[in-house]
């Protein structure tokens, strides 16, 4: 049985919202790409009929053993490389890829290989920094771009959704992200960043702000 907390998470995480959109209670294959901050485990207890596949370069940026316990399998690679071979083809049912792809040189590139990885009928989930966030003031843990040493390029909603439509995908959703849930409960985030690490962390002012992009993506 699913608890109170986990019940929350899935109205309120832009990442599960979409989710339910597509599967809902259903059993689906999900490939995480970047799949670090303890997602694995916070996926499978909001969703314990998904098979939970990782991909990251490596398996030190907040993982536990228990987030390897709930997976399937986990794919260590560099998305740069472009060698892909590990993973099966039009074998997944939903590909989450938050935050990634503005770390990449060659997202354009990435894209289409892990297009293929989706089954026809299948979702991808894309989040990543705006052209906004390039004019957004610096702030502790990411408010503007370049406060983030490891971004690389920033990517926009209108090349994404060429890439995807050149890829039989049709964009369902897609723009700024706007999570109403954080946005009004702001001040109460802002308390709570200041008693657990005595600074307001900067995602706190993502959706306010209009930080990430998104887009929600079928294919064909």
């Amino acid at each position: 049985m699913i608890s109170i907390v986990n019940l929350l998470r899935r109205i309120i995480n832009i990442k599960f919202k979409y989710f339910n959109n597509a599967y809902g209670d259903a059993p689906f294959r999900l490939l995480d790409v970047g799949a670090g901050n303890h997602s694995a485990s916070k996926t499978k207890a909001a969703y314990p009929n998904c098979e939970y596949y990782g991909l990251d370069m490596d398996k030190t940026t907040s993982y536990s053993e228990q987030d390897f316990k709930v997976m399937k399998d986990f794919f260590e690679l560099d998305l740069t490389k472009l060698n892909f071979d590990n993973i099966p083809d039009d074998y997944f049912d939903y590909i989450n890829m938050a935050h990634v792809i503005e770390h990449l040189h060659n997202g354009d590139l990435v894209l289409p290989l892990l297009i293929k990885k989706l089954k026809s009928g299948g979702y991808f989930y894309i989040e990543y920094p705006g052209s906004k966030s390039v004019k957004l003031p610096s702030m502790y843990g990411t408010l503007n771009f370049h406060d983030d040493p490891t971004h690389v390029r920033v990517y926009s909603v209108t090349e994404l959704k060429e890439i995807f439509e050149r890829n039989n995908c049709a964009v369902l959703r897609s723009g700024t992200r706007r999570n109403w849930y954080y946005i009004l409960a702001t001040p109460l985030r802002v308390i709570i960043s200041l008693m657990q690490i005595g600074k307001i962390r900067a995602n706190v002012f993502w959706d306010l702000l209009g930080f990430a992009e998104f887009l929600y993506v079928h294919k064909k």
